[in-house]
C-alpha cells in the first residue's frame, strides 16, 4: 500500500511537468488577434487599433507625392546652338589673298579642327587672340572673328559650327536601352527626348521613375506623370544626372496566407484585396478572415484626421483592421490601399489554435502515459 501511493506521487508530477512543457512549445504563425488588440494604446500597448471603413480609407490613401521642385521647372530651355564652356567648335576661315595668315601655301582656306571652351568661356584663335565664345551662338562667334581677323587679312570669310563637348551634357543611367552621356541638342533639350535619345526605357512605363540631379539637388518623378503633364519634361542642364528605374516600394505579408513574402510594387497603386492575392490569398484551412491587420507608422496628417483628436508631429504606429467577413469588408479591403513599408499580417482561426493545442494535449497524454509505463 505504501508502494503503490509513493508510485503515483511520482506519476502526477511527471504528468504535470509533461503536459505543461507541450503547451509552451505550440508554434504559431505569428501574434493572435487576441494579443494584437492588447497592443492598443487603449490597453497596454502603443498603436492605435483601426477598423477600415470608408472614412478611414479616404483618410490613409494619401498618394505618394513625386515631382519635380520648383527650382527645376523654372528653368528654361537652353539654346541648341549656345556654346558654353567645355564645348568644342570648329573654324573654317576663307581669304581673299592667294597666301593668307592662316591658310597653308596656296589655299585660301585654314580649317582648324577643334578648339575646346575653356572653363573660363574663352577660346584663342591665331591672330584673333583670346575670344570669349561661352554664351554665343556660333554666328555671334562668327561676327566677333570675323572683326578681329578683318584688321589682319582683307575680307575674312568665317565659318563656326559647334560640336558638342562635355560642357553641355547630360548623363543617363539605370533602366534604359542605351546607358550613356549624351550632349544636349536643340533636339535633346527636355527630359522625354532626352531618355528618347539614350534609347528608351527597359522597365514597365507604369513603375518607372526618374530621378533628376543636378548640383545637390534630387527629385523624381512618375515617368507616366512626365508624359502627362508638360510642366514636369523639365528643360536640361549641362551636368544633370538622370536615373530611370523601376518602382522601389515593397510591403510584407505574413501569418496564414498561401505565401509569406516580400513583394514589390508592380503597380503604382495596390489594394488590400491585390496585395492578399499576390501571396496566394488566405489559407482556407487556417486563415481568420476577421482578423487581416496592416500595420504602419502612419504620417502625422493622416493620423491626425483619422483620430480626430490632437496635433502628431511625429509618425504614429497604427494597425488596419480588415474584416472580410463584415457586409462591406472586401468593398473596404478592395478601397484601402496599401503603403511602401507596410507589413499585412493575417491571423490563424480560433479553430486552428484550439486544433493544435488539443494535438500538443494528446501527444503530451500519450507522453505522460509512457512516463506512467516507465515508472510502473
Amino acid at each position: 500500500m505504501f508502494k503503490s501511493s509513493m508510485s503515483w506521487g511520482l506519476r502526477l508530477p511527471l504528468m504535470l511537468i509533461v503536459v505543461a512543457l507541450a503547451s509552451c512549445t505550440i508554434s504559431r504563425d505569428g501574434p493572435s488577434k487576441r494579443e494584437i488588440f492588447a497592443g492598443s494604446v487603449m490597453q497596454s500597448g502603443d498603436a492605435h487599433i483601426i477598423m477600415v471603413n470608408k472614412r478611414v480609407s479616404q483618410a490613409a490613401n494619401r498618394p505618394e507625392a513625386l515631382g519635380f521642385s520648383h527650382a527645376l521647372r523654372s528653368g528654361a530651355l537652353l539654346g541648341g546652338d549656345t556654346i558654353r564652356p567645355g564645348d568644342v567648335i570648329r573654324l573654317n576661315v576663307y581669304e581673299n589673298v592667294p597666301e593668307g595668315l592662316l591658310a597653308p601655301g596656296e589655299a585660301n582656306n585654314a580649317v582648324i579642327e577643334e578648339i575646346q571652351v575653356g572653363d573660363d568661356g574663352f577660346v584663342f584663335v591665331p591672330y584673333a587672340g583670346r575670344v570669349r565664345a561661352a554664351g554665343q551662338t556660333p554666328d555671334a562667334l562668327r561676327r566677333t572673328l570675323t572683326e578681329s581677323l578683318d584688321e589682319q587679312t582683307p575680307d575674312p570669310q568665317v565659318v563656326v559650327s559647334r560640336l558638342q563637348g562635355d560642357g553641355s551634357t547630360v548623363s543617363v543611367s539605370g533602366d534604359v536601352n542605351g546607358q550613356g552621356v549624351y550632349p544636349i541638342t536643340r533636339a535633346s533639350n527636355r527630359l522625354s527626348s532626352m531618355i528618347a535619345t539614350a534609347g528608351g526605357i527597359a522597365v514597365p512605363l507604369e513603375t518607372a521613375q526618374v530621378l533628376v540631379t543636378r548640383g545637390n539637388r534630387q527629385d523624381k518623378a512618375w515617368l507616366e506623370d512626365i508624359y502627362s503633364d508638360t510642366s514636369l519634361d523639365i528643360a536640361l542642364r549641362g551636368g544633370d544626372r538622370v536615373l530611370v528605374r523601376s518602382d522601389q516600394r515593397s510591403f510584407s505579408v505574413l501569418g496564414a496566407t498561401g505565401s509569406v513574402d516580400r513583394m514589390v510594387f508592380d503597380t503604382r497603386d495596390i489594394s488590400a484585396i491585390d496585395a492578399l492575392a499576390m501571396v496566394g490569398g488566405l489559407d482556407p484551412f487556417r486563415a481568420d478572415p476577421t482578423g487581416v491587420f496592416i500595420f504602419r507608422d502612419e504620417v502625422p496628417e493622416v493620423a491626425t484626421e483619422i483620430l480626430g483628436i490632437g496635433q502628431f508631429v511625429s509618425d504614429v504606429r497604427f494597425v488596419y483592421v480588415l474584416d472580410l467577413t463584415a457586409p462591406t469588408g472586401m468593398f473596404n479591403a478592395r478601397d484601402f490601399k496599401v503603403r511602401d513599408g507596410d507589413t499585412i499580417f493575417v491571423t490563424e482561426a480560433n479553430s486552428v489554435l484550439w486544433a493544435r493545442q488539443i494535438s500538443a494535449l494528446t501527444g503530451s497524454l500519450s507522453a505522460a502515459g509512457a512516463v506512467r509505463s516507465a515508472v510502473d
